[in-house]
C-alpha cells in the first residue's frame, strides 16, 4: 500500500515538472514575441504605443494561454501596464486598465502583483488631486480594485493604509457610478479583511455621510450599503454619527433606498458586536419600516424583526422562562387582524421603551409633517408590543397624544388615536380614567382643549364595557360638567365631545341606562352650542335604543323632571351669552308634546326669566321661543290641554309686564317680541274664548298702546293681534271695549306702512263684523258716523287697493246691517 502510493507521488510531481517547464518555454516563446512591442510602449509616438498594447493584448489575454503561461507573463508585464497608467493618451490607459482587469481575473496567483499594484492604484486614484482626468477610466480603475479584493481577498491587509486613501476619495468622487463602485468595493474589502478594516473603518464614515444625500437613488442605496458594512466591521463607535443620516432615507422618495436602510438595520441588529448597546437607537428605525407604504418592504422589516426577537430570546432564554411559558396567551380586545409580536420582539420594546418615549414626544411635533407621521406610526407600533406595560409610562403618553391629536395631518391624528384605543385595551380604566377625567377638568396649556376628550374617545372604543361598568357614573358626571361641557362652543371640541358620548353607548349599551340623564344633558348641550345640531340626531337614537324607548319623546318623558330642576338651580344667574338658556331652547322644542305635561316646573322658570329687570336679550330669545312652541300650541304647551290652566300667569305676569312701555331701543325690541308672542298665543289655539274675554279689559289697553309704537313691525304685530281678538271675542265684547278700539285702529290708516293700513282696515271691518244685538246703533250712532266718514275720506285713496279694501269693508256693514234688520 505504501509502496503504491509513493509510486503515484512521484509520477505526480514528474508530471507537475514537466507541465512547469512547458509553461515556462511556452510563456518565454510569447515574451519572446513580445518584446519589441514592449520596447514600443516607450517611443513618443501615441499610435505607436497605442497599437503596441493591442499587440500585446492579442498576443496574450486574446489567445486564451494557460493560466499558468499568463502568470508568468503577467509578471514580467505588470510593471509596463502600470507605467502606462500615466501615458498622456487616453486610449493607451484605457487599454492598461483593461488588460490589468483581465490578467487579474484570469491569473491563478493574483495577490504576486500587489505589490506593485497597489502602489499605483493609490497614486492615480488616491492623491488630493484627481491625477486621472477621464471619469469613465476613474470608473474602469475602481473596478479593476473591486475585481483585486474579489480575488485577493485577505492578501490586501498588508495595504490598508493604501485601500482606504483610495476608497476616501473615490466615494466622494464626481462620477456617480464611480461612487457607487467605490462602495461596493468598500463592502468586498470589509469582508475580506475584518479583523484588519476595524482599524480604520472610521475614515469612511464622513465621506459616505457625505454621500448619502446624493440625488441618484442608487448612489444611495450603495452608499447605505457601504454605510452597513463599515460599521459592522468597524469598532462599532460610529453608530450615532450614522443614524440620523440613516433615520433621514426613511422618508426617502425610493423605496429601494428605504429598503436598503431597512436591511442595513436589521442587519446590524442581528450581528452587530455591539447591539446591545444600541437597542434603542436601532429599534425605532426597523420598527418605522413595518409600516411602509411598499408591501415588501414592510414585509422584510417584520421578518428581520422576528428574526430579531427570536435571537434575542434564544441569548436571554434563561430570563424569560417564566414568561415564555405562562405569556402566551394575547390580552382580551386584542386588535382584530393584527399579528401579536413575538415574546422576544416585546421584551426588547419594553426594555428599551423608557429609552425611546422622550425622543418619539420631541419628533410627534416635529416641523416637518414626514417625521410627525412616522413617530404617530412608530408610536402604535410601540404600544403594540409594550401592552400592559405601557402603563409606567401613562402620564407621557398621553401628554404625547394631546399634543399629537391636534395636528394638522390628519395620518398623524389618525395613527395617535389607534394608540390611544391600544390604551384602552392595555390599561386598566381605573388607572387611565384617574389622568384622563383631571385633564378634562383642567386641560393643558401646551394642549387644545378638544384634545383630552378626542383621547378618551378613543380609550374608552378600545376598553371593554365589562370593565367600563363600575366608572361610567364618574366619566358621566365628568362630562356634565359645566368645566367640560359648556366651557368651550368651538365646533371640534363639541364633536369630540359627542364623540365619547357615542363611544359610551357603543361599549357599554344597557349599562348606559345608569347615566342616561348625564347622557342627555351632555346632548342637550353640545346641540344648544352646536352650529349644526342634526349631529346629536343619531347619538340621542343611539340613547334610546339602548334603554328600549321608542322615541326621543319618550326619553324625555323619562327625565324632564330632572332637566327642568337641572336648569332652574342656575336660572338666576342667567344671561343672553348662558348656554342655559340655549339648553331651555332645545329641550323646550326637542321635547315636543312632553313639554306640555311639565308646565307646572317650566313655567315658574319662564316667570323667572321674563321678568322686566332680567336680561333683555335673554328675554327676547325666550319670546322668540315661545312664539315658535304657541303656533304650535297643541303638539307642545298645550298638548295636554291644559296651558289654560297657567294662561293667567302666562298673560298677566310674563306677557303683559313686557309690553308696558319704556324708554330706549332695546325696550322697544323687547315689546315687539312680546307681541309676537301674544299673536302667536292667540293664533295657536292655546286660549279658550272664554279665558281671554275675562282677561281682555287688561289686555286691550297694551295692545292699543302699541299701535302707536315707532317700530312698523311692532305696529304691524299690534293690528294683527287685535284682529285675531276680534274674531275669537268680538261679538262678545261689551259695546264700550269694542268703542275704545276703532278710535285707535282708524289712526292707523294713515300709517307710513302700506302692510299696517292693510291689516288696520281689515281689523275694521271686523270691528264692524262684531257689532251684534248688544250693540245700540242710534245709542253709539256718533261713534259709527266718525268711522264711516274716516273710511269715506279713503275711498279717495291714491292706492287702489286701500279704496278696494274700504269698500269691501262698507259692503260688508251694509251687508251684516240687512241681516240684523231681517
Amino acid at each position: 500500500m505504501f509502496v503504491s502510493t509513493l509510486i503515484v507521488a512521484i509520477s505526480t510531481v514528474k508530471m507537475a515538472t514537466t507541465m512547469a517547464a512547458g509553461e515556462e518555454r511556452a510563456a518565454s516563446e510569447v515574451l519572446r514575441a513580445l518584446a519589441r512591442h514592449l520596447n514600443c510602449l516607450n517611443e513618443d509616438s501615441k499610435t505607436t504605443r497605442k497599437r503596441a498594447l493591442e499587440a500585446i493584448k492579442r498576443e496574450t489575454i486574446d489567445k486564451e494561454l494557460s493560466s499558468g503561461v499568463l502568470q508568468e507573463v503577467f509578471t514580467c508585464l505588470l510593471k509596463s501596464l502600470l507605467k502606462c497608467l500615466s501615458d498622456p493618451m487616453e486610449r493607451c490607459r484605457e487599454t492598461a486598465i483593461h488588460m490589468l482587469g483581465d490578467f487579474i481575473l484570469c491569473v491563478p496567483q493574483p495577490e504576486d502583483s500587489l505589490p506593485y499594484l497597489m502602489p499605483a492604484l493609490t497614486q492615480r486614484l488616491g492623491g488630493k488631486e484627481i491625477l486621472e482626468p477621464a471619469e469613465e477610466l476613474r470608473l474602469s480603475m475602481v473596478e479593476v480594485l473591486t475585481l483585486t479584493v474579489e480575488v485577493c481577498g485577505r492578501h490586501l491587509a498588508p495595504y490598508l493604509d493604501d485601500m482606504m486613501k483610495i476608497l476616501q476619495r473615490t466615494i466622494v468622487d464626481p462620477f456617480p457610478d464611480v461612487k457607487r463602485e467605490s462602495c461596493k468595493c468598500t463592502v468586498h474589502f470589509a469582508k475580506s479583511v475584518p479583523e484588519h478594516f476595524h482599524m480604520q473603518a472610521e475614515s469612511l464614515v464622513k465621506p459616505l455621510m457625505q454621500t448619502i444625500s446624493h440625488q441618484h437613488s442608487r448612489v444611495r442605496v450603495s452608499t447605505i450599503e457601504a454605510t452597513g458594512a463599515v460599521i459592522q466591521y468597524g469598532t462599532g463607535k460610529n453608530v450615532d454619527d450614522v443614524l440620523s443620516h440613516l433615520a433621514q432615507r426613511l422618508f426617502d422618495d425610493s423605496p429601494q433606498v428605504r429598503k436598503a436602510v431597512t436591511v442595513v438595520v436589521g442587519d446590524w441588529l442581528l450581528h452587530l458586536r455591539d447591539r446591545y448597546s444600541y437597542f434603542h437607537k436601532l429599534i425605532p428605525l426597523l420598527l418605522s419600516s413595518l409600516s411602509d407604504d411598499i408591501p415588501e418592504i414592510s414585509q422584510r422589516a417584520a421578518d428581520l424583526w422576528r428574526q430579531t426577537g427570536a435571537l434575542w430570546e434564544q441569548e436571554n432564554e434563561d430570563d424569560l422562562k417564566d414568561k415564555m411559558d405562562f405569556l402566551l396567551t394575547p390580552p382580551d380586545l386584542y386588535p382584530a387582524g393584527v399579528a401579536r409580536p413575538g415574546l422576544g420582539c416585546r421584551e426588547l420594546v419594553v426594555r428599551n421603551l423608557s429609552n425611546l418615549l422622550p425622543a418619539l414626544a420631541r419628533d410627534v411635533v416635529d416641523w416637518v409633517a414626514g417625521t410627525r407621521v412616522k413617530t404617530a406610526q412608530l408610536l402604535y407600533a410601540l404600544l403594540l408590543h409594550a401592552e400592559d406595560h405601557c402603563t409606567q409610562h401613562l402620564q407621557l403618553l398621553l401628554s404625547t397624544l394631546y399634543r399629537a391629536c391636534n395636528d394638522p395631518e390628519s395620518d398623524v391624528v389618525n395613527n395617535c388615536l389607534r394608540s390611544a384605543k391600544l390604551l384602552g385595551t392595555f390599561v386598566s380604566p381605573e388607572v387611565f380614567l384617574k389622568l384622563l377625567l383631571v385633564h378634562l377638568e383642567t386641560p393643558s396649556s401646551s394642549s387644545s382643549p378638544h384634545t383630552p376628550l378626542m383621547v378618551l374617545a378613543a380609550v374608552l372604543g378600545g376598553c371593554s364595557g365589562e370593565l367600563l361598568k363600575p366608572h361610567l357614573q364618574k366619566i358621566a358626571d365628568t362630562l356634565v360638567q359645566p368645566d367640560v361641557c359648556q366651557e368651550y362652543q368651538q365646533a371640534v371640541y363639541l364633536d369630540q365631545l359627542l364623540s365619547c358620548v357615542d363611544v359610551l353607548l357603543s361599549v357599554c349599551e344597557k349599562d348606559c341606562c345608569s347615566v342616561s340623564l348625564q347622557l342627555l344633558q351632555v346632548l342637550v348641550t353640545v346641540q344648544s352650542l352646536s352650529t349644526e345640531p342634526q349631529l346629536t340626531d343619531k347619538v340621542r337614537l343611539s340613547l334610546c335604543k339602548v334603554q328600549g324607548l321608542a322615541t326621543v319623546a319618550d326619553l324625555y318623558r323619562q327625565h324632564m323632571d330632572q332637566l327642568l330642576q337641572w336648569l332652574s338651580a342656575s336660572q338666576k344667574t342667567w344671561t343672553s351669552y348662558s348656554p342655559q338658556r340655549l339648553q331651555l331652547q332645545v329641550i323646550a322644542t326637542q321635547s315636543g308634546p312632553v313639554i306640555g305635561e311639565f308646565l307646572p316646573l317650566l313655567m315658574p322658570l319662564l316667570q323667572n326669566c321674563l321678568d322686566p329687570e332680567r336680561d333683555p336679550e335673554m328675554r327676547l330669545h325666550i319670546f322668540t321661543m315661545l312664539s315658535k312652541l304657541l303656533l304650535d300650541a297643541t303638539h307642545t304647551l298645550d298638548s295636554q290641554g291644559r296651558f289654560c290652566e297657567h294662561l293667567d300667569v302666562f298673560l298677566l305676569e310674563l306677557l303683559l309686564p313686557n309690553l308696558v312701555w319704556k324708554a330706549g331701543r332695546t325696550a322697544a325690541a323687547i315689546r315687539t317680541s312680546a307681541l309676537c308672542c301674544l299673536l302667536a298665543l292667540l293664533q295657536g289655539g292655546a286660549i279658550p274664548p272664554s279665558q281671554l274675554l275675562a282677561v281682555e279689559e287688561r289686555l286691550s289697553p297694551q295692545v292699543l298702546s302699541a299701535l302707536e309704537e315707532d317700530s312698523q313691525l311692532s305696529r304691524l304685530l299690534a293690528c294683527r293681534s287685535l284682529s285675531t281678538l276680534l274674531k275669537l271675542i268680538g261679538p262678545s265684547l261689551h259695546p264700550d271695549a269694542l268703542n275704545n278700539i276703532y278710535p285707535e285702529v282708524l289712526k292707523r290708516l294713515d300709517d307710513s306702512s302700506e302692510e299696517v293700513r292693510g291689516v288696520a282696515l281689515r281689523a275694521l271691518g271686523l270691528w264692524l263684523a262684531s257689532l251684534g244685538k248688544d250693540y245700540n246703533s242710534q245709542l253709539y250712532n256718533q261713534h259709527l258716523e266718525v268711522l264711516f266718514q274716516q273710511l269715506l275720506l279713503h275711498l279717495d285713496d291714491p292706492d287702489s287697493h286701500v279704496q278696494d279694501t274700504v269698500l269691501d269693508v262698507d259692503k260688508e256693514h251694509r251687508h251684516h246691517d240687512d241681516g240684523d234688520d231681517s
